[in-house]
């Protein structure tokens, strides 16, 4: 409900297959998809959209589950943030079930989507740090029955957008088998929009740490250098030890890479970090610092 009076819109289709829904949107350019319409209701109510058409996405069975797929789980990109907070979605990847926890109160969980989340791309989005730590590959859905596959990041960064008529089918995300973390702090107790947050996952065969660090920048920012740091000094054949020392100095390191030090003026003098931009910084460290120290516990 809305205390506003957008104006209605001039189609509503709702198609019960992906296809259906590619083709609806080929006829309509204009036309916007929705699942939970989180997000879209908000800009509606803001006056910020007034969509000429709706595509609903609701009724379409196929985006709504998941299933395993060579070592991977493939997610319909229909899930719910409430059906990935669920135990059994948890014990899949658990870092992904976590930021679903963490999305916001109930009535936004049981609504937004997975998929909305993706596209929308917020920078506050809890899901987007977590599936660019795990190296997550987008399923697209295009006219004619095609489909084609992206990187996560590639969305989120503008190296390859959405074409006329495609869609966000599924989600392909590698088994690690392993730990994962998702941490987030926010500017109030309680679920709500993050102010930093740190998705951090395990990869023994690899013998290697991934990380991201959403809410900070307008995509999640992998801090590539202190992962391979951090990788080649965790004795993998014992128990994933580390030295305090070094869980300390990994914090540091990955705040440093996403909240750098401000230029060298021409006289070589360096201007301190503003204190809000300081205090994040210390957020960021302290979260990468707590979601590594729990992965290797």
């Amino acid at each position: 409900m809305t205390t506003h009076a957008p104006q209605a819109a001039q189609a509503v289709t709702l198609p019960t297959t992906l296809d259906e829904a590619v083709t609806a949107l080929t006829a309509m350019p204009a036309a916007v998809p929705v699942a939970g319409g989180t997000d879209l209701m908000a800009a509606v109510n803001s006056g910020q959209l007034r969509p000429a058409a709706l595509v609903g996405l609701g009724r379409i069975s196929e985006i709504r589950g998941w299933q395993y797929q060579d070592g991977h789980a493939l997610l319909g990109a229909g899930l719910t943030h409430a059906r990935m907070g669920r135990p059994d979605f948890a014990a899949l990847i658990p870092a992904l079930a976590a930021s679903a926890r963490a999305a916001g109160p109930p009535q936004i969980r049981n609504a937004g989507t997975l998929g909305g989340n993706i596209a929308t791309a917020s920078p506050t989005g809890d899901a987007l740090p977590v599936l660019a730590a795990l190296e997550a590959t987008l399923i697209i859905a295009g006219p004619n029955g095609a489909r084609r596959e992206i990187p996560v990041s590639h969305l989120l960064a503008g190296m390859e957008m959405l074409r006329a008529g495609e869609l966000i089918g599924f989600v392909r995300v590698p088994l690690l088998h392993a730990p994962q973390v998702f941490l987030k702090a926010t500017g109030r107790t309680g679920p709500g929009r993050a102010m930093a947050s740190v998705a951090l996952v395990l990869d023994p065969a690899r013998r290697g740490v991934r990380c991201a660090v959403g809410a900070i920048a307008p995509m999640p920012l992998r801090p590539l250098d202190a992962e391979q740091w951090v990788g080649r000094l965790i004795d993998w054949d014992n128990n994933r030890t580390l030295v305090p020392e070094a869980l300390n100095a990994f914090g540091e390191y990955v705040a440093a890479a996403c909240i750098p030090d401000p230029t060298p003026e021409p006289d070589g003098s360096v201007q301190p970090l503003p204190p809000g931009v300081l205090h994040l910084r210390r957020t960021v460290a302290a979260l990468a610092r707590r979601a590594l120290g729990r992965a290797l516990s």
